[in-house]
């Protein structure tokens, strides 16, 4: 029997990376991208830009590993992949940076719906939104967590707030002083149609805001003589101790204490009779007879949970709450600078090691007539996440340096430096 002679299909192997990329590989039937966002996935917008890029990259590759003088067992749907994962970790890390910076100004705003890639999608949240790129704008400074803060402690001093208040009066029955305000409005809110707190109250708890207790006055004392309180000047527009002879200027919060002390004063000097409140359960004194008012008006707000928006207006509950929420979506590719793009080809570079690491550390060795050769496949391993650490830290250094508040600082620093050095300079001399 003759010995067969044996003749290998192929002198070469069959992965290796070739020298350049190819555009109509990029969207090719193959799918080499995983996710498809910039280009290859139906329904996405499709960036020329993208595709160029990915195919430098397998130049780029191919140069930097040595393809030139041994076999890059990598294909270059590969480096597409990895092309289109750096970009996405670039955008990642840019909008944390830029979440950082806006997030105080965005609470409570408009937020929006996502698919599976991030990318933003219209719906009732964020149909004005749909299309944008709310990541790439340059916010309105509005102090939207401070301004919720306020809301809160106005409130609670009576001086505005976001709680709607409503009025509700009950009966005064002679010899009766204690009267249950929480149990008096919870049942008109279950019967009274007509009440705007209607069906609002239920078992929640209301918050007594301010007791009408004064009884109708005959004549109101304005701001003058004869005023009700004792005279500490410029109770009106002139002073008070001469007639249209002395004039003040005094600052408007003096006025506005004045008003309010005298408001204070007709209401407590001039009142017939006080309350005492407790737990929504109010004390009449003196014990009404019939010559009290027949009724007695409160003015008091029902407890919401915080999450719950009012039924006439949006109160941003349903709005941006955290950075999950911003209306961020994938970078457009377009937008992405030189500096960028730099980052993403050295972090797409990183990648690729770690891939091709995986691929030799599976043979470990390759016997050759006499001998074998060792791969490297662990040094790329520890090359590429030594890289890859580097390239996020570099990133993430550099945007924190760069965030709204460094800024402010850097510019405070700048117009304290100018400063200084004008002192030193001589001021010039006017000529006319």
């Amino acid at each position: 029997m003759s010995v067969p002679t044996l003749t290998p299909a192929s002198a070469i192997s069959a992965i290796i990376l070739p020298v350049t990329g190819a555009h109509a590989h990029v969207n090719s039937t193959l799918n080499p991208l995983p996710f498809g966002i910039y280009a290859g996935a139906p329904g996405n917008q499709h960036s020329f830009e993208f595709v160029s890029g990915a195919v430098d990259q397998v130049a780029y590759v191919y140069k930097k590993l040595g393809g030139d003088v041994l076999d890059i067992e990598l294909t270059e749907y590969q480096v597409y992949a990895a092309y289109e994962e750096a970009v996405l970790e670039y955008s990642y890390i840019v909008n944390i940076h830029q979440a950082k910076n806006v997030m105080s100004d965005y609470l409570g705003h408009t937020t929006g719906t996502f698919d599976q890639d991030g990318e933003l999608q219209a719906g009732t949240l964020s149909s004005s939104l749909a299309g944008t790129h709310v990541a790439l704008k340059y916010p309105r400074f509005n102090f939207q967590y401070s301004k919720r803060i306020a809301f809160g402690t106005a409130e609670e001093a009576g001086a505005g707030g976001g709680e709607t208040l409503y009025s509700a009066s009950f009966s005064l029955s002679a010899s009766q002083q204690d009267y249950d305000l929480q149990q008096i409005i919870a049942v008109s809110a279950s019967n009274d149609d007509q009440a705007p707190y209607y069906n609002k109250v239920g078992n929640k708890k209301i918050s007594i805001k301010k007791v009408f207790y004064k009884t109708p006055a005959t004549m109101w004392r304005f701001f003058g003589y004869y005023g009700g309180l004792s005279v500490v000047g410029n109770l009106h527009n002139y002073g008070q101790w001469a007639d249209n002879s002395t004039f003040e200027l005094i600052p408007a919060w003096q006025n506005k204490m004045q008003a309010m002390a005298f408001d204070d004063s007709v209401y407590t000097r001039l009142s017939h009779y006080s309350y005492e409140l407790n737990n929504n359960k109010i004390r009449v004194f003196p014990t009404p007879t019939s010559h009290h008012p027949d009724r007695l008006w409160v003015q008091f707000y029902v407890a919401t949970d915080p999450w719950e928006e009012d039924e006439d207006r949006e109160n941003g509950a349903r709005g941006i709450n955290n950075m999950n929420t911003l209306p961020f979506a994938n970078i457009p590719y377009e937008n992405i600078n030189s500096i960028g793009k730099q980052w993403i080809r050295r972090f797409c570079l990183a990648l690729c090691k770690e891939m091709l690491g995986q691929v030799r550390g599976k043979f470990q060795t390759m016997p050759i007539p006499g001998e074998s050769v060792v791969l490297n496949h662990s040094e790329l391993l520890a090359q590429s996440k030594d890289e890859q650490d580097k390239l996020r830290e570099e990133l993430k250094t550099v945007l924190d340096e760069l965030t709204y508040g460094k800024l402010a600082q850097e510019e405070a620093s700048k117009m304290e430096a100018a400063s200084k050095v004008q002192q030193h300079v001589p001021m010039t001399i006017f000529v006319g």
